[in-house]
């Protein structure tokens, strides 16, 4: 089971940003072979939903209030570290990141822009496709909402 824990930017401990930032780029950048800009500017104003298995960042997100990324609420940077993703924690973190969405910015209905190869995870946490696929960084993408 993992540990969650919801903070803001200025919440975090520098070991936390180290750490998520380190995790983020092993998986985007290195894992998924593509270089592009992660550290976008756009932490400062999201919410980090961090998931701890044996006090390390093994699962994370960031929630966006809506207005800030996209019309709607929206969760990104959706990542598990390679080595625990038997555990399914992935469903773990995204339950844990709607349900930030709903206690922080009061709402339900949430957009994302999700890897398109990971579609059927995301539909079996509630998010329907809109859309054609396009994209992003070279890897394709599909934008969702869950409502």
């Amino acid at each position: 089971m993992l540990k969650i824990e919801v903070k803001t930017f200025s919440e975090l401990t520098k070991l936390e940003l180290y750490n998520l930032l380190q995790l983020r780029s092993e998986v985007f950048v290195v894992e998924q072979d593509c270089v592009y800009q992660d550290i976008d500017g756009k932490d400062i104003k999201a919410i980090h939903v961090l998931g701890f298995k044996n006090e390390k960042i093994i699962a994370y997100t960031r929630i966006f209030k809506p207005g800030d990324y996209f019309e709607y609420a929206s969760i990104g940077r959706v990542v598990v570290a390679k080595n625990d993703r038997a555990f399914k924690y992935g469903y773990d973190i995204m339950k844990a990141s709607v349900q930030a969405i709903e206690n922080h910015f009061k709402v339900k209905k949430i957009k994302i822009s999700a890897q398109a190869y990971l579609k059927s995870f995301y539909n079996n946490c509630g998010f329907k496709e809109i859309g054609e696929e396009y994209l992003e960084d070279d890897i394709p993408h599909i934008a969702m909402i869950k409502a």
